[in-house]
C-alpha cells in the first residue's frame, strides 16, 4: 500500500510540474501552437486536401536530377481528426497516464534490491533514469523532418529529466526496504 501511495504522490507531482509549466508558462503551448500567417487560406486548403487523421509531410519539388533540394523546407502536417469540441474529453485518460506511471516505476523500484532502497540517492537516480529513458526514446526521437526542431526536443528531454527526477524525491523519501532485510544484508 506504501508503495501504491508513493507512486500516486509522484504522479501528483508530476501532474502539477507538468501543470504549471504548460498552463502557466506555456512551454508546449509555445512549441505546438505556433500562429500561422494566412491562417484562412492555409485552413482551407488543408481542409480541401486531408481527410483522414494522421501525419503528413508536405515536401519541395524535385530537383531536375529527381531529387529533393538540400536546404528547402520541409512542413510537417499532423491532424488528430478531432475538432475544438473534443478538447479536454481525453483529460482522465491524461491523469490516468500521469498518476499510473509513477506508480509502476514505484513499484519497480519497491522489486530493486535493499541496497538500492537503503539509499536516498540511488533511489532518485532511480526515478531521473526513467525520465532519461523517455527522453531519450520519447523527445530526442521526436526531433528532425516532421518533428520538434533540436531546440524544442532538447527542451522537453531535459524536463522529462527534470519532472522525473522531482517525483523521485518524493517517491524515494517513502520507498524503504523492510527492516528485517536491512539487518540481514
Amino acid at each position: 500500500m506504501k508503495v501504491l501511495v508513493a507512486g500516486l504522490l509522484g504522479g501528483v507531482v508530476l501532474f502539477v510540474l507538468i501543470f504549471v509549466a504548460n498552463v502557466v508558462f506555456k512551454l508546449q503551448v509555445n512549441m505546438d501552437m505556433k500562429q500561422v500567417r494566412s491562417e484562412r487560406q492555409v485552413y482551407e486548403v488543408l481542409k480541401a486536401n486531408i481527410a483522414n487523421p494522421g501525419r503528413y509531410i508536405c515536401n519541395p519539388a524535385l530537383t531536375d536530377q529527381g531529387r529533393f533540394p538540400d536546404n528547402a523546407e520541409v512542413y510537417s502536417i499532423f491532424y488528430s481528426g478531432m475538432g475544438h469540441g473534443t478538447a479536454g474529453k481525453n483529460l482522465l485518460i491524461e491523469l490516468g497516464t500521469f498518476l499510473l506511471a509513477p506508480v509502476i516505476g514505484a513499484f519497480m523500484l519497491s522489486a530493486t534490491s535493499a541496497r538500492v532502497k537503503s539509499n536516498y540517492a540511488a533511489k532518485v537516480l532511480f526515478f531521473s533514469a526513467i525520465g532519461l529513458l523517455i527522453a531519450l526514446c520519447g523527445d530526442l526521437s521526436d526531433m528532425g523532418i516532421g518533428g520538434y526542431p533540436m531546440r524544442d526536443a532538447l527542451t522537453l528531454a531535459v524536463f522529462d529529466v527534470v519532472i522525473w527526477t522531482l517525483a523521485g524525491l518524493v517517491v524515494a523519501g517513502m520507498i524503504r526496504p523492510r527492516p528485517e532485510v536491512m539487518t540481514a544484508a
